[in-house]
This record gives structure tokens, C-alpha cells and sequence, in this order.
């Protein structure tokens, strides 16, 4: 963790490692996955309020992401959302600025986290994937690292040691591959639905693991 380090995001990051090892009972395969440089996407499921913070401290490299607007109207919170390396969104609407933001941390050689559903599945099933995965992907030009994250939704199962929080990362879907696309959304759609495809593998394979 090396690039555009802040006291606050530090902390941040520290604190919510100490909470995902100790109350979210914190397991992470597949960390060799993360680039060591250069910009790439953490594609993840979605299923707690908790998956941000937790996916963010599952790594080394510091990583922003997408949060909604609201959220930083708040004076203090709003300041140390930025401080996080959060970017807002509007929600309900194309962003153009957050698309813009998005592409520049990617170009700058930072990570960025994305749900590539968009919101929060509330059953164990995956919800239908959104294009902006892609679309961001292919106007960056970076690698799509998909993951699959289980049991944050449940810290009190957690918390009596009867299930703990899965982090699985897995291989990057290579920018050579996204660059065969061309820019539209039948491509952007294609790209969503890979990950989606990618991310339901890993969880396939962490449930052949535990069975």
C-alpha cells in the first residue's frame, strides 16, 4: 500500500483490518491476483453495507470507491468520506462526472471498486449485472479483478464463531482481451457478464472447498 497514502485513509484502513481478523472472523485467498502497480478494477459481489471497507483492507493497494452523494453533504463525514478515497455518485442517473472521476484514478494507476449488480443482493442470489463495469473497463484500459466475498452479511453468526467472512480474488480479466471490444453497450454488457460469470466460479469454487 504505497500510492496516495493519507493519515486518515491509513487508520481507515488499519482499523477495519483489525475488525474484518477479529469480529468478521476474516479469510482472503487469492491476494496474488491484486497487480503490484498500475490501475485495475476490484469487481465484487455485493451483499452487507460492510463489503467496502472490508474488500478495501482485503488488499495492500489503497483502492477508492463509489458512494452515494448524499453521503457527503455532512461537513465532517463528507470530508473524511474524500479522505477515504471515496467518490460520489449520483444514484438513479448516468454520472458523467463520476464516470469521469472513476477513469482517471484507473489512468492514474489506482484501484477502484466496483458492484458490478449495482446495489445489494438481500437473497443468495446474484442480481442482474449493470454495464458500467464495462464501460469503465473499456475506456480505461485496465485488468478487471473479479472476487467474491461471503458472510459480511452476518456478523452476529460471525461474532458466535459459526460462520466467518470469505474474501476469494480471483484471475484478472486481461486488458488484451477487453481491447478486442469495441466501445458500446452490447460490449459493455458482455464485459458485466463475464465478471458476473467470473465472480459466480469463485464462489463455486469456495463452496467446493468447504463441502
Amino acid at each position: 500500500m504505497s500510492e496516495g497514502l493519507n493519515p486518515i485513509f491509513v487508520l481507515g484502513w488499519l482499523g477495519w483490518r483489525i475488525v474484518g481478523l477479529i469480529l468478521f472472523r476474516m479469510k482472503i485467498r487469492g491476494r496474488k491476483h491484486i497487480p503490484r502497480k498500475g490501475g485495475f478494477i476490484l469487481a465484487c459481489n455485493h451483499i452487507s453495507f460492510y463489503d467496502p471497507p472490508l474488500l478495501g483492507c482485503a488488499v495492500y493497494r489503497s483502492v477508492s470507491f463509489m458512494a452515494k452523494e448524499e453521503l457527503f453533504r455532512n461537513p465532517i463525514f463528507g470530508w473524511i468520506m474524500r479522505w477515504s478515497h471515496s467518490l460520489p455518485v449520483r444514484r438513479g442517473a448516468i454520472d458523467r462526472a463520476a464516470l469521469k472521476n472513476s477513469i482517471r484514478v484507473l489512468k492514474e494507476g489506482g484501484g477502484l471498486m466496483l458492484f458490478p449488480e449495482g446495489t445489494r443482493s438481500k437473497t443468495k442470489d446474484f442480481l442482474p449485472p449493470k454495464a458500467g463495469v464495462g464501460m469503465i473497463a473499456l475506456q480505461a484500459g485496465c485488468p478487471i479483478i473479479p472476487v467474491h466475498i461471503s458472510g459480511s452479511n452476518d456478523l452476529k453468526g460471525c461474532l458466535k464463531w459459526k460462520k466467518r467472512t470469505r474474501i476469494t480474488i480471483g484471475e484478472p480479466i486481461s486488458p488484451e482481451w477487453l481491447s478486442q471490444l469495441e466501445p458500446g453497450k452490447e460490449s459493455y454488457m458482455a464485459v458485466a457478464e463475464k465478471v458476473m460469470g467470473r465472480i459466480a466460479a469463485l464462489r463455486a469454487e469456495e463452496e467446493a472447498l468447504l463441502s
